[in-house]
């Protein structure tokens, strides 16, 4: 069992989303790093897709009440276990009764905690992430408050602690150009190339919306209402894009400009409001070269830590 003493800015359960559902207009949900929470499930011997805590901003005080491992990634909260730091990016040992506290971190946006065993709240439509705006799954639907004790799975053995190299952000976002690209006026496909954006504070996990340069389309026709998913750059009348993030709608019909491709989608959860950052653009065969680089990542991690025992 996890306790919440003090839930911080905003705690949700999440895991790595919902599959199969977006037919029924449901999002996909889950971590909005989910590298990162993949990587900390790791860490402490859970599957890649088990769920944990995404903590916005840290500040954030939990007891265990069970022996176990936990591990930290994301942005960096300089964590105690009572009063003594836990490093960040490592599988650490922690015993019944002890104090987890997190400070806001220097940089980025959002932490992940995994547990051994995982958060057993009961899962909805296959998933145990928090999906907020409809209010069900993770813990009540809702985002986690002081008093809330969360079950967890069965305990994992580990030899000892495990560290893992983590990313390096920056801000400069690759991205396939959209189905509509060709329809915004040539100054306005440069602005998105060359241009500045910066991050708007009414983000949220549905969307990162951005200020910058007004992208003007050469002709207002209607579109029909199409498929939409995470990482897509819509642009709304006003000219300043929006990109879709795991909460995002399933469905939409302003123009798509662009893709933020897979591999980059982590960087907007873990840039703060006012934030400036730069879009690239990239081929197919690029993107899929970028997915295909985390993913040896996470392989060379996983056959070191658990190559020759699991």
């Amino acid at each position: 069992m996890l306790e919440v003493i003090r839930p911080g800015l905003q705690s949700t359960v999440q895991d790595l989303g919902r599959a199969g559902v977006r037919h029924l207009g449901i999002a996909q949900g889950g971590a909005l790093d989910r590298e990162a929470l993949i990587l900390a499930n790791r860490l402490v011997g859970n599957p890649a897709g088990a769920a944990g805590i995404e903590l916005v901003l840290g500040a954030a005080e939990f007891r265990l009440l069970r022996d176990g491992w936990l591990a930290l990634t994301g942005a960096d909260c300089a964590a105690t276990l009572d009063g003594e730091p836990v490093w960040h990016g490592w599988r650490w040992r922690v015993r019944r009764g002890q104090h987890l506290r997190l400070s806001a971190p220097r940089h980025g946006m959002r932490t992940y905690l995994a547990l051994d065993g995982g958060l057993a709240v009961a899962p909805v439509m296959g998933s145990r992430a928090t999906e907020l705006q409809a209010g069900f799954g993770g813990h009540q639907g809702r985002a986690l408050l002081a008093g809330d004790r969360l079950p967890l799975g069965a305990p994992l053995a580990h030899d000892g602690p495990l560290g893992a190299r983590l990313r390096e952000s920056d801000a400069c976002l690759r991205v396939l150009p959209g189905p509509e690209l060709d329809e915004f006026e040539p100054a306005a496909v440069a602005a998105l190339w060359q241009g500045e954006w910066r991050l708007n504070p009414a983000s949220n996990r549905m969307g990162a919306r951005l200020d910058g340069p007004t992208l003007v389309r050469s002709h207002g026709r209607e579109l029909a209402s199409h498929g939409v998913l995470p990482g897509v750059i819509q642009v709304p009348p006003g000219g300043q894009p929006i990109v879709l993030l795991a909460d995002g709608q399933t469905t939409g019909g302003y123009p798509r400009i662009g893709c933020v491709i897979d591999a980059d989608l982590w960087k907007l959860a873990q840039l703060r409001p006012g934030t400036r950052l730069r879009f690239s653009p990239v081929t197919r065969e690029q993107a899929l070269a970028a997915r295909r680089e985390w993913q040896q990542h996470l392989y060379r991690f996983e056959w070191m830590a658990y190559g020759k025992t699991h």
